[in-house]
């Protein structure tokens, strides 16, 4: 065996990839630092302009991972690796993950939108993707949302983007509605200054708007008042019990009755 006719061989690829391996390192390390430092400035500059927290990591690894396969492409073909069959795999394996994940994806999406355009924030009461409620977090595929009762109600975005939205926080006024009836025997003043008298006697309720009573309707068994109370949005849900309890007491009080359906049964008593 010629072992020098085998070394001649190992030493013409040593040398002649030496140089492109050590290329390719350099270029790859020298690569990360210069991608940590594009994806550190980009995430800077975000912050600074007061983008949103999620919003802001989603931008930072998706600029990292783009940037990154950029840079493993590079390396390989400095190597003298042909890259277009590796690029014909990743577009692949990307239509087909994103195939699997159109769910996930549409979620992905769905938190972008409501992170720019800003709907709701942490904190608002809302009514959302089928759930009502305090918004707890908001993350890229999901939305936190927590009822009174203090469940934890998790909403897909896709959902809250895909149908309507109705924030309860967003306006610092929130107006208090009831309907009270009273029988068509009963002092119809009285009973609409009792209502008014209810209204301004409760800090909560603020002078403008101007509260409001009103006859709503003539019903088959009661006459019906419009009861509205503009109030902080904070006391709302406060001021809505308070404003029942405080009612029918105060009815109570005056003698003023409030309605509620009845049946009469009469009997023929059938002689034998």
């Amino acid at each position: 065996m010629d072992i020098s006719k085998y070394m001649d061989i190992v030493t013409l690829y040593v040398s002649e990839y030496s140089i492109k391996i050590v290329v390719a390192l350099l270029i790859f390390f020298i690569g990360k630092i210069i991608i940590n430092k594009i994806t550190a400035l980009a995430k800077h500059m975000m912050i600074k302009s007061k983008i949103d927290t999620t919003l802001v990591e989603f931008s930072e690894s998706l600029i990292y991972f783009i940037l990154l396969l950029v840079l493993v492409l590079v390396t390989l073909s400095t190597l003298g690796i042909d890259t277009t069959s590796f690029i014909a795999i990743f577009g692949a394996a990307g239509l087909a993950i994103g195939l699997a994940l159109q769910g996930s994806l549409a979620n992905v999406g769905a938190a972008v939108l409501i992170i720019i355009f800003r709907p709701f924030k942490v904190g608002d009461f809302v009514s959302a993707g089928g759930a009502t409620g305090t918004v707890e977090d908001v993350n890229l595929f999901s939305t936190i949302i927590a009822p009174l009762d203090n469940r934890t109600i998790i909403v897909p975005n896709a959902s809250i983007v895909g149908g309507n939205i109705v924030n309860y926080s967003q306006k610092p006024e929130r107006r208090v509605d009831h309907v009270f009836g009273i029988g068509y025997d009963d002092d119809l003043k009285l009973a609409k200054d009792t209502l008014m008298q209810i209204m301004k006697d409760d800090e909560r309720v603020l002078a403008e708007p101007a509260p409001f009573v009103g006859v709503g309707e003539l019903g088959d068994s009661s006459v019906n008042f419009t009861f509205r109370a503009w109030v902080k949005s904070d006391d709302f849900w406060d001021v809505h019990f308070d404003m029942l309890e405080k009612v029918k007491l105060t009815f109570d009080e005056k003698g003023i009755s409030i309605p509620y359906p009845q049946m009469d049964i009469h009997t023929n008593k059938i002689e034998q």
